[in-house]
């Protein structure tokens, strides 16, 4: 054991742990979650720091072999190395301080090891004075959110590209597979199978340019703000050098904020960015309801697909098969509606300088696109493609009912049309066998009104289809 000192007093520490005392009290303090700060946001934090080093390097602030040591540490880190020693949970009181030193000190022990000293010298490398040197939690965790949820929301928006492109494909397959369209779960008019899947796709290509887009709304960072916006303890040239080298280590379109007070204690930004996460999950959970709604059955359902069956559905009814594809969309849907409400209360109590609640916002927000990047891959390999038309029950269910009933409004009436829909239902009776007992109407016109794909025809071009 080594023994390390802070304000508060000293503390033991492992001899083969790479973190300090500051992370150590966090442990003591926030043993809440069992989890521990997401990998992403470790590497964006790291990345920060490494950016730092550089640039403190350059304007003759650090010495250049320790500046080579700290980026040295930094780079094994973001390889993956070393990941295991960031150790605290991401629900934690002081804006991220806690994350901010659990970096600082595992960068400065392994940067000490690459110049040839023991782990807990600071007087060769030191977590505050050199890792975090011209840096604050409030700056640094803010920039490291950012390029966290940039990194991540990439990879989102090409699988809902992917998933637009999926039920496009079914659009096309299903194209001529007639079926009743109900509406308040009433049968309504005929539709085509694939106009649902066509809708479907509309609703996700939105979601996809609205992801795709408010990438950009997090480029413009506060770094070189530090505590409050002011740049104190910051030199000029940093400031103005330090987006420069993130921006070349990101590889992200990172920009310097023109009022850096406002990114520093305001965190609208992650509301909108949540926000348009929840949109697309208003869309994946109406996907996912009417999938389950139009495979119920095999027999007793509506049944009028297939979806691929992917596991056995119970423990006690044999040959039973459930939607679960489906169902784990609509769970991931609505675990981030509550991550979103999160976010949206964390960033409202904000006070004054700072909001000091950041870290349930990054937690929550790095949960949401990680729940979405893997449940959409699922939706699409699992469910989408595989889903399969049942064109005879989807046949039957429209010879049933009576939803050719309006296109016989322009010939006969609402009032005598309204009729003939009510002795279909009373007397169990097909519309077309009701139309020629009744001779109504001719046999041609009877036969040209209820065409299957006329039914199906929009009245201006392009509509329902694409």
């Amino acid at each position: 054991m080594r023994k390390e000192k802070d304000m508060l007093g000293e503390m033991l520490i492992p001899d083969e742990a790479y973190y300090g005392i500051h992370t150590a009290r966090a442990l003591e303090n926030f043993h809440i979650t069992g989890r521990h700060i997401h990998p992403e946001l470790i590497k964006a934090l790291v990345m920060v720091k490494k950016a730092a080093a550089i640039t403190n390097a350059e304007v003759g602030l650090l010495d250049k072999n320790m500046s080579n040591a700290i980026c040295g540490a930094c780079d094994e880190i973001i390889s993956g190395s070393f990941m295991e020693q960031f150790v605290v949970d991401p629900l934690q009181g002081g804006a991220g301080t806690s994350a901010n030193m659990n970096v600082n000190e595992v960068i400065a022990n392994r940067a000490i090891e690459l110049l040839g000293g023991n782990k807990g010298d600071y007087s060769i490398v030191d977590p505050l004075d050199h890792v975090n040197m011209s840096q604050s939690t409030n700056d640094v965790f803010p920039t490291a959110v950012r390029i966290a949820s940039i990194k991540m929301l990439k990879p989102v928006s090409e699988l809902f590209s992917q998933l637009q492109t999926a039920l496009q494909e079914k659009e096309e397959e299903f194209s001529t597979v007639i079926k009743v369209g109900r509406t308040q779960l009433q049968d309504a008019v005929p539709v085509l199978l694939g106009q649902e899947f066509g809708a479907w796709a509309q609703a996700i290509s939105r979601d996809r340019w609205r992801i795709y887009k408010v990438e950009e709304r997090l480029r413009q960072v506060n770094i070189g703000g530090t505590a409050v916006g002011t740049g104190m303890n910051a030199d000029r040239k940093y400031i103005f050098l330090m987006v420069e080298k993130l921006r070349a280590l990101t590889g992200i379109g990172l920009a310097r904020a023109e009022y850096m007070m406002d990114p520093t204690q305001n965190n609208d930004v992650f509301v909108e960015v949540s926000g348009l996460l929840k949109t697309s999950c208003v869309n994946l959970s109406k996907i996912a309801n009417d999938l389950r709604l139009m495979a119920s059955g095999p027999r007793a359902g509506l049944g009028e697909i297939a979806l691929p069956p992917v596991q056995a559905g119970s423990s006690i009814m044999p040959g039973k098969v459930n939607p679960v594809i489906p169902e784990a969309i609509n769970q991931i849907a609505f675990q981030v509606m509550g991550n979103d409400l999160t976010i949206t209360m964390a960033a409202q109590s904000g006070q004054l300088e700072l909001n000091a609640f950041l870290p349930v916002i990054a937690h929550n927000l790095l949960e949401m696109l990680d729940i979405l990047r893997n449940g959409i891959e699922i939706f699409i390999n699992k469910c989408i493609k595989g889903i399969a038309a049942n064109r005879k029950r989807c046949r039957e269910m429209m010879e049933e009912s009576y939803v050719q009933v309006p296109a016989l409004i322009r010939h006969i009436g609402y009032g005598e049309a309204s009729n003939l829909a009510k002795e279909c239902v009373a007397e169990n009776k097909k519309l077309r066998d009701i139309l020629i007992e009744k001779a109504v109407l001719d046999s041609e016109t009877i036969d040209k009104i209820l065409n299957p794909l006329e039914l199906t025809k929009p009245g201006i071009p392009g509509m329902g289809k694409r």
